[in-house]
C-alpha cells in the first residue's frame, strides 16, 4: 500500500504549483487504482493548515474548498485513512531514537511510525527528510515517474 505525505497533496489541490499537474496525476490514478492507497490523519490535518495559510498562499484556499477537497479525496473507495492504533507509541519511540529526530522534525516521524504501523510499502514524498527513517521506503514521484 502507497501512502501519500502532506506536500503531494498541496501540490496535487493547488493548481499554481509548479508540481500541480503531476502531483495531481499521482493522486487520480492511486485513486482510481483498485489497489488500497493511504493518507494519514496528520498529513490530512497539514494539508489544511498549509493550503488555507494566509502567508503561504496569496490568496489561501478558502477553507470550504479545501474541506471540500478532503471529501472528493475520501470518495476514493480504496482509500484508507492511518491512525494511531496499539503499539504505535512504541514505534514512535523507536524511531525517534534511531534517527535522533527532535523538534519539528518529530511530526515526520509520526507521519513515518504511521506508515510502519499499518505495514505501507512506499511514502510518497518530496520532503528529503524522511530519508532519516531508514526502515520506511520512500519515493518521490515528482522526480521519477513511477506509478502503480
Amino acid at each position: 500500500m502507497i501512502a501519500i505525505d502532506t506536500n503531494l497533496l498541496v501540490y496535487a489541490h493547488r493548481e499554481d504549483s509548479p508540481q500541480h499537474l503531476l502531483a495531481n496525476r499521482c493522486l487520480v490514478q492511486l485513486a482510481e487504482s483498485p489497489q488500497p492507497w493511504a493518507i494519514p490523519y496528520p498529513c490530512l490535518h497539514e494539508f489544511l493548515a498549509i493550503a488555507t495559510h494566509p502567508r503561504i498562499y496569496k490568496p489561501p484556499t478558502p477553507l470550504s474548498l479545501a474541506l471540500e477537497q478532503i471529501d472528493c479525496w475520501l470518495e476514493s473507495p480504496t482509500l484508507v485513512l492511518l491512525s494511531e492504533q496499539t503499539g504505535y507509541w512504541q514505534i514512535l519511540r523507536d524511531l525517534v531514537s534511531h534517527s535522533q529526530t527532535v523538534g519539528p522534525k518529530i511530526h515526520d516521524a509520526r507521519i513515518a511510525a504511521l506508515c510502519i504501523q499499518h505495514q505501507v510499502s512506499e511514502l510518497w514524498t518530496a520532503d528529503r527528510d524522511f530519508a532519516r527513517f531508514t526502515t520506511l521506503k520512500i519515493h518521490n514521484p515528482l522526480i521519477s515517474e513511477k506509478f502503480v
